[in-house]
């Protein structure tokens, strides 16, 4: 058993069947901190949308970011 590989392949599917994700995603995703997570999202390395106070990071966009696309 591999509860890791388990873990990161469930994050994946649940973060893959979002149409946005939240900073804490973005966070859990990458395995940093809330502060960094909130300076990469306001980086514009990738499109946000800002709904009031909330941000929202549309999962195709960042997922081609991630993957250097």
């Amino acid at each position: 058993d591999y509860p890791e590989l388990e873990r990161r392949n469930q994050m994946y599917e649940d973060i893959m069947n979002k149409p946005a994700l939240d900073v804490e995603d973005v966070q859990n995703w990458l395995g940093i901190g809330r502060d960094q997570a909130y300076a990469l999202c306001k980086s514009g390395k990738f499109h946000t949308v800002k709904i009031g106070r909330r941000i929202k990071i549309p999962t195709n966009g960042f997922m081609r970011w991630f993957n250097g696309q």
